[in-house]
């Protein structure tokens, strides 16, 4: 056989194995700042110009409703639908997009449209979703640039809910697709699917590893057969208590959400699992994106495998209605086998008339079936009496599963002013994080007056600064959470975080209310902490001998305790700040590795990055005012002192324990400073030297006090949704 050799290299082909080693496998332990660059504006199609937001608004929401009702009735042959009606495939296709969210670090959700890529597009728990967006192509192509497959896959759980007969309760679009999977987002350290290592102590379900919310590799929520496969509804019931607290949703909602699902719709496993061909991405080319294909019978329609269970949960798997409630309690269940395999529960000497038909024999009535999470809303007694009461009561179930359903498929949507369209609830939600419009406006006049009170108020340049940034630093881009705008920082819980030093920023907003106490036109203590921050930051800069100011833009509020829910704000709490050089304790994470996770959420380039360090430093905005990094001698002085400093050859680096170093004077022996892991990785990793040196060098004084006010203003300015 002759080798295949490619015609400008003249290399033999190889596979992917055999193509040498990349950086990575050849330094695993190398910092890897892909993190800070994945969505490159040249992986965009559409083009820097490109504004979804405005294409959204000329959209006919109304036309695209209707096709997507239209849609759920028209079963094609290549994937016949259940009854007729791919509601059930719809729905699940939306609730997996944004149930993948966790509260803790704000990732996952349907915000971006991740599922069409891996390592979603092939999770076991996304089996055959491939053909849901597949169906849904029509509608893309139709619509276009004018509606996102974000927005798409939830506007079409809406739809297929209200074609079976139910009342959602509204819908933002908003959400702006990526166009290559994600790496930033932690889903595990399992190497292999439905693996289980995320526990540190397996028998408690509390232990689960942070940030994942999910029980097991390439699963949503929890193992619908039971804890590790083993059908103990008491004991599925904590595992689901403890997934669904960490996607934001308490009991109530998580019995809403668990028996709203399985209201419509039915699982898959009328076959032989084992069988089934490889996920989306491991398919061969000729499927075209089509994963685990089934080559029994069918492949498709009463042969379809999915999840290995088999069966509807209602008698009527097409229609909204009680009927999840009433079979649940009516009968008594026993534990069964699926064809596949799989456990579930199926009732015993059910009547003839409470079996669904089947979704595809004309005439032939099948047992519902019910996963181990189902049998948790009977057994567990705290979940049963929610239960009860829906069942009592089917009206005040629908509303609160509405709620549920919109605050799954909006969680991760940021605040009420992000959402978009006609479909918008006009109601605030505290989960929303909202926050009262202002109605004032400042002229430049009124801002410089202002800038001039602040800096001469008695507070050091330091402490409004290190204000205005604890403000902010709180944005979290992966769920449009956080952020100065709200001026939460005056609440419970942020004004008690350790991180935010609560007496200094007890002395700071005092003497910010008596400013504001004492002006004609009432500003927010919210704008006038920002404005504080960048006041002191000109200050700065003109010490440096560089004029420059640094942009203002009015207009945040003052939200309210009554506006602030507590517990969900909990999570935005630093644990680590490498701008200010601080960490609440040791942990097994680097702390160089914590600091790209913190600039990734900021929404901050590795550059942008570089230069807010190398300022911070100087200015001496350190945590408790250590000297860690302070390599100048012109501390409070905006200058690149830290780069000349961490890049001159003079000094050697002496380590004095795991996070501390002592940067020493090689002609002296003298102990100059010190510095942490995270100043020295600005000299020590190749790519942030590189961008260090940008900023050391005698031309770039200037560059880089234009450049860390323009990162500083990005900052100040993440949560700034009321402005384009």
């Amino acid at each position: 056989m002759s080798e295949k050799r490619c015609p400008v290299t003249g290399k033999t082909s190889k596979s992917p194995s055999d193509r040498g080693m990349t950086n990575k496998d050849w330094w695993p332990n190398a910092l890897n700042l892909d993190i800070l660059h994945q969505h490159d504006t040249k992986t965009n199609p559409l083009g820097k110009e490109f504004n979804y937001r405005e294409e959204f608004t000329k959209l006919d929401l109304e036309a695209v409703k209707n096709d997507l009702k239209k849609l759920m009735t028209d079963s094609q042959d290549w994937w016949p639908a259940d009854w007729g009606h791919y509601g059930g495939l719809m729905i699940r296709m939306a609730w997996h997009s944004a149930g993948t969210y966790r509260i803790s670090d704000g990732r996952g959700g349907s915000n971006t449209g991740n599922q069409r890529f891996a390592p979603l597009n092939s999770w076991p728990d996304n089996v055959n979703l491939d053909k849901a967006r597949r169906l849904l192509w029509p509608m893309k192509k139709k619509y276009g640039n004018k509606i996102s497959w974000a927005d798409l896959m939830i506007l079409a759980g809406n739809m297929a809910y209200e074609s079976m007969g139910f009342k959602t309760f509204g819908f933002g679009g908003g959400r702006e697709d990526i166009w290559h999977p994600e790496k930033d987002i932690y889903w595990g350290a399992e190497k292999d699917w439905l693996g289980k290592d995320r526990y540190s102590d397996k028998s408690d379900e509390e232990s689960l590893e942070n940030p994942l919310a999910a029980v097991q590799m390439g699963l949503i929520y929890v193992n619908p057969e039971g804890v590790d496969g083993k059908p103990d509804p008491l004991k599925t019931a904590q595992a689901m208590r403890v997934t669904f607290k960490r996607m934001a949703m308490n009991d109530e909602e998580t019995v809403a959400l668990t028996a709203g699902g399985h209201t419509v719709g039915k699982t898959h496993g009328n076959g032989d699992a084992s069988v089934l061909g490889p996920n989306p991405e491991s398919a061969s080319i000729e499927h075209q994106g089509f994963g685990w294909i089934n080559p029994k019978g069918k492949g498709n329609a009463e042969d379809t495998v999915s999840s290995g269970l088999e069966g509807a949960w209602t008698t009527t798997p097409d229609k909204w209605n009680n009927t999840y409630f009433y079979l649940l309690f009516t009968y008594e269940w026993e534990l069964k086998k699926s064809p596949a395999g799989a456990w579930q529960w199926e009732p015993v000497k059910i009547k003839e008339e409470d079996k669904p038909f089947d979704a595809h024999v004309p005439g032939v009535r099948r047992n519902p079936m019910m996963t181990d999470a189902d049998m948790a809303l009977k057994i567990d007694p705290d979940y049963r009496k929610i239960s009860e009461c829906f069942y009592k009561d089917p009206v005040y179930f629908s509303e609160v599963f509405a709620r549920a359903w919109f605050k799954l498929t909006h969680r991760d949507l940021g605040p009420k002013s992000r959402y978009i369209g006609s479909d918008v609830p006009k109601e605030d939600l505290i989960w929303q994080d909202p926050i009262p419009a202002v109605d004032y406006t400042l002229s430049e006049k009124e801002i410089e007056d202002l800038k001039i009170r602040l800096l001469s108020c008695g507070l050091t340049q330091t402490e409004l600064i290190n204000t205005a940034w604890d403000s902010a630093r709180t944005f979290r881009g992966s769920d449009f959470r956080g952020g100065a705008n709200g001026a939460r920082i005056r609440l419970s819980p942020q004004k008690d975080w350790e991180g935010n030093e609560p007496e200094r920023l007890e002395k700071v907003l005092k003497k910010l209310a008596e400013i504001q106490s004492g002006l004609s036109k009432k500003v927010s203590i919210a704008d006038l902490i920002v404005l504080g921050g960048s006041a002191a930051i000109e200050k700065a800069a003109e010490k440096a001998g560089v004029k420059i100011n640094v942009p203002f833009l009015p207009g945040r509020g003052d939200a309210t305790a009554e506006m602030t829910d507590g517990e969900s704000f909990s999570v935005l709490e630093p644990l680590h700040d490498g701008y200010r050089n601080w960490q609440k304790k040791a942990y097994a994470v680097k702390p160089e590795e914590m600091l790209l996770d913190r600039t990734q959420l900021m929404g901050l380039t590795a550059p942008e990055m570089t230069v807010l360090i190398g300022g911070m430093r100087v200015l001496g905005t350190n945590y408790g005012g250590t000297k860690h990094g302070v390599f100048t001698e012109k501390e409070g002085v905006l200058t690149n002192d830290f780069f000349v400093n961490l890049t001159d050859m003079k000094y050697s680096w002496q380590p004095v324990s795991e996070n501390l170093y002592n940067v020493v004077e090689r002609k002296s022996g003298k102990t100059k400073w010190t510095a942490t892991r995270v100043d020295l990785i600005f000299g020590s990793n190749s790519i942030l030297r590189a961008y260090a040196e940008v900023y050391a060098q005698d031309d770039n004084r200037e560059k880089f006090v234009h450049d860390f006010v323009q990162a500083w203003n990005k900052v100040m300015n993440n949560d700034r949704f009321d402005v384009s």
